[in-house]
């Protein structure tokens, strides 16, 4: 096996472990409650091309920043994340927000559903532990593109799957209910990185 090729599966096989049980699937889950699928699939596999590549060229930057100042902007992220969430799942129904809930995403542009989506993932990866690791295997393989690769298949196979679930259970569990359940598990994660920050 040639050690692009190795570097590649090697890769893919980390970061799909690292990004199933992740903040990745529970957001673009969330998104898929809210938007249609091809458009937040589009949309997160760009911010996982983008977050990819900015591993792999900087990759040794980002393992030389402190542990605790990473961790710390984590928290603050995903605290705010959990807070927004939360606030949008706890916040009192308009009148005919259940019907609409029921009859699914709401009919938003593409362009926007994916830009929004974009926008999600993209500032959710930003110290990520799949995208920590993406930078150190490029440092240790030497393969900056059969890496970058890798990662980016990995993290959109979650995705895929993310799309995949949320459009099943969409017409099935009520939107507030996984905003409220998302919510939870970004606070979740924001107090694991705050942990980290002063453990």
């Amino acid at each position: 096996m040639s050690s692009a090729l190795l570097a590649l599966a090697g890769t893919f096989a980390l970061v799909l472990v690292a990004e199933l049980p992740d903040k990745t699937m529970v957001a673009t889950l969330v998104l898929t409650t809210r938007f249609r699928g091809w458009p937040v699939l589009a949309g997160v596999s760009a911010a996982f091309a983008a977050q990819s590549v900015i591993a792999v060229a900087f990759g040794s930057a980002l393992t030389l920043l402190p542990e605790r100042v990473v961790s710390g902007v984590v928290a603050a992220l995903f605290g705010l994340g959990g807070y927004l969430l939360l606030r949008e799942g706890f916040a009192p129904a308009e009148e005919g927000e259940q019907d609409a809930a029921r009859r699914g995403p709401a009919p938003v542009s593409f362009l926007r559903s994916a830009m929004t989506s974009f926008g999600v993932l993209f500032a959710a990866e930003w110290g990520d532990a799949s995208q920590l690791a993406t930078a150190g295997l490029a440092a240790r393989y030497g393969q900056p593109f059969a890496v970058g690769l890798g990662a980016f298949l990995a993290a959109v196979t979650v995705a895929g799957l993310a799309v995949f679930i949320g459009r099943k259970l969409s017409g099935r569990l009520r939107p507030r209910l996984l905003q409220r359940v998302a919510g939870v598990a970004f606070t979740g994660f924001a107090l694991f990185a705050l942990w980290q920050t002063v453990g």
